[in-house]
């Protein structure tokens, strides 16, 4: 399988990263990636950096070495509602959002509980990907969160960071894969990565989805034309969103 793109990435604005922008993107083009997402965490963690570090950047150039820039955010699920720790007047200018679970923001709740906040970071119109959500601490009901993504177009993550830093994780995101097999649901299969080198590459990840014979089709950063029309759809929806709330 082919990847064009990583779009899970942390530089050091995050605390607990050690690669620099630049470094990311000249691992993401050794890596043959023509795009990639920087998408640093949001300010529910410690080590998160200034909410002006993503209103700035529309500061970055487009492209740099010939590698497409996503300008983005992991942001944090604060509470078993689904609700986030950006609001939409930035995440409106963002190309890229990621709704991901982690302790130090949120402490895990019951399979219900979690569900319940998955469901809800789904719904929200400025989210794009479910992040890392096959790790083991935060247990949720996959094929009702897989369903509500089909309704939503939303995308579920394959975190290749998972198989390393999230163990045990490997049989719940396969399991996801399934799923979103099953309903027809995009993924994003993402490294995830704090440290340059792993940028752009997911050996475990592509070893599972191949094992289960999950379709390209399906696979958003599989192909160039297939990421970026789906990024220029979402606007259109954060646009028209962005003009009700104006409005009311």
């Amino acid at each position: 399988m082919n990847y064009i793109a990583d779009l899970h990435t942390h530089t050091i604005a995050s605390d607990h990263a050690y690669s620099t922008l630049l470094e990311n993107i000249e691992y993401a083009k050794r890596a043959g990636m023509q795009a990639l997402a920087i998408t640093d965490h949001g300010p529910g963690v410690e080590d998160a950096p200034h909410l002006w570090h993503l209103l700035n950047m529309k500061s970055l150039p487009r492209e740099i070495e010939g590698v497409r820039i996503l300008r983005g955010v992991e942001a944090n699920i604060m509470d078993m509602e689904g609700n986030l720790d950006i609001g939409g007047e930035v995440l409106s200018q963002l190309d890229w959002v990621i709704a991901s679970f982690h302790a130090a923001a949120c402490p895990p709740g019951t399979v219900e509980q979690n569900t319940r906040a998955y469901l809800g970071a789904a719904k929200n119109p400025y989210v794009d990907l479910i992040g890392h959500s096959g790790q083991l601490s935060f247990p949720y009901d996959y094929e009702a969160v897989v369903k509500v993504c089909k309704e939503y177009d939303k995308v579920m993550e394959i975190n290749e960071s998972s198989t390393i830093v999230r163990v045990g994780s490997e049989r719940n995101c396969a399991e996801i894969a399934r799923l979103c097999k099953k309903y027809e649901v995009k993924i994003a299969v993402n490294s995830d990565a704090h440290f340059a080198l792993s940028v752009g590459r997911y050996p475990n990840s592509s070893k599972m989805l191949e094992e289960i014979g999950f379709p390209e089709k399906l696979i958003l950063n599989a192909d160039l034309d297939r990421l970026m029309g789906y990024i220029k759809d979402k606007k259109i929806i954060h646009s028209i969103v962005s003009t009700v709330q104006k409005s009311l």
